[in-house]
C-alpha cells in the first residue's frame, strides 16, 4: 500500500486532474468540477452536516463528509460492501452511484487508492473527449 490517505490529498488529486476547478453546488457546498466553467459538473462535493447522515454510535451528524461520485452502482456497491474500506452510503444516495468517506477516515485506505477511486469519479463526469485525452483509450 501507499502512504495512508489523509485529508489534504483529496484537493491535492482534485486538482492535478484535467480541467477541474473547486466550484460551489448544493447552495454553498465546495465542489470539484470538470470542466472547468458553467457547464461543469460535480464529481467530489463536501458535505455539509445533516440529519440525513449521523453516527450510528454517537447519533451525532457527521461534519467530515466527503461525497465521490463513482461510475455506475456497481462500483458504489463494491467499495461500501468491501470492509476494508471506510466507504459507506445513506438511504438519502439510495439510487445515486457516489459513496460516502469520513475525511478523519481516509488514513484507512492508500493515497493511490484514493487517486484512483477519485479518478474514475472525474472520469464518470468528464467530457468524453478529456478523459481520451488524458486516460486514453
Amino acid at each position: 500500500m501507499s502512504r495512508p490517505a489523509r485529508p489534504e490529498d483529496v484537493d491535492e488529486i482534485c486538482g492535478s486532474l484535467p480541467e477541474t476547478e473547486l466550484g460551489i453546488s448544493w447552495g454553498d457546498r465546495p465542489t470539484w468540477k470538470v470542466p472547468r466553467g458553467d457547464k461543469g459538473r460535480g464529481f467530489v462535493l463536501y458535505r455539509a452536516p445533516h440529519k440525513s447522515a449521523v453516527d450510528p454510535v454517537t447519533g451525532e451528524m457527521y461534519d467530515d463528509l466527503v461525497v465521490i461520485t463513482t461510475p455506475t452502482e456497481v462500483e458504489k456497491h463494491a467499495l461500501v460492501e468491501d470492509e476494508s474500506t471506510p466507504f459507506f452510503t445513506i438511504d438519502h444516495f439510495r439510487g445515486y452511484a457516489a459513496v460516502l468517506v469520513q475525511q478523519s477516515r481516509l488514513g484507512e485506505i492508500g493515497r493511490d487508492e484514493l487517486e484512483e477511486i477519485i479518478t474514475d469519479a472525474w472520469a464518470a463526469r468528464a467530457p468524453k473527449r478529456l478523459v481520451r485525452e488524458h486516460l486514453g483509450g
